[in-house]
């Protein structure tokens, strides 16, 4: 009776490719800490111009670690509280067994009429996506190629419908369990493109509130670590 009445409610922005290892740890946070996470998934950049705007987000967990900073700069985030929960892995996917070879070779034999990225200028994991086809000299032979999606989550759904017959998507997207889900892939090596470093942030919305302040250290914790790490995520 007495964890009912202390439990309370924290609204949480996370980045489309956090969704599922969220809802997993959410869900987890509840059962140990009887604190409830309202989540709401979308791209950061869209989340920075709703806080912006007054949107009453308590918690950012964002697909970036710029963004956080640049709140927290501008007085909508907490000072202090911003940290890495997560280094994301980018990865080449098609839904077809066989499509793609553990060497992205696939880019270069062109076996494929579109090529899925997320929006260079909203989403990290497209800006990878072009670092690493730029590294490659394949950028400007591939480019009309090339089929934008505005975030990581609509890019895989590009993927996953047969839109496009490959992309790069998050890791997280088709691992679970340390084991690709489904399809062929490529798993990128991190040296080919800058780190996604993503951070949290307690927003300013949240500063006292129970539930975003536990919920920021059971991020920290070896319960969430651990499912963060299942799904191909670095720490």
């Amino acid at each position: 009776m007495v964890g009912a009445v202390q439990a309370a409610e924290v609204s949480v922005a996370v980045a489309a490719n956090f969704s599922v290892p969220m809802q997993k740890i959410a869900a987890a946070f509840e059962r140990d800490t009887g604190h409830h996470a309202t989540l709401v998934f979308g791209s950061t950049a869209k989340f920075y111009t709703q806080i912006k705007s007054g949107a009453p987000f308590q918690v950012l967990l964002a697909a970036d670690n710029q963004t956080p900073a640049l709140l927290e700069r501008e007085g909508l985030g907490v000072a202090g509280s911003r940290f890495t929960y997560a280094t994301g892995r980018l990865l080449l996917w098609s839904r077809q067994p066989g499509l793609v070879d553990d060497q992205g070779q696939v880019l270069r034999t062109g076996k494929f009429e579109h090529l899925a990225i997320a929006d260079p200028k909203l989403a990290p994991y497209g800006a990878a996506a072009v670092e690493v086809l730029k590294g490659l000299g394949l950028l400007a032979a591939l480019t009309p190629r090339l089929v934008q999606g505005t975030s990581i989550a609509q890019t895989y759904q590009f993927v996953a419908t047969g839109n496009a017959e490959l992309g790069f998507v998050a890791v997280s997207q088709v691992f679970s369990g340390g084991k690709l889900t489904q399809g062929s892939a490529w798993r990128v090596p991190a040296h080919l493109h800058a780190p996604i470093r993503q951070d949290a942030l307690l927003l300013v919305a949240g500063k006292g509130n129970p539930a975003a302040l536990a919920l920021l250290d059971y991020l920290r914790g070896d319960k969430a670590r651990a499912l963060i790490r299942s799904f191909g995520y670095e720490l």
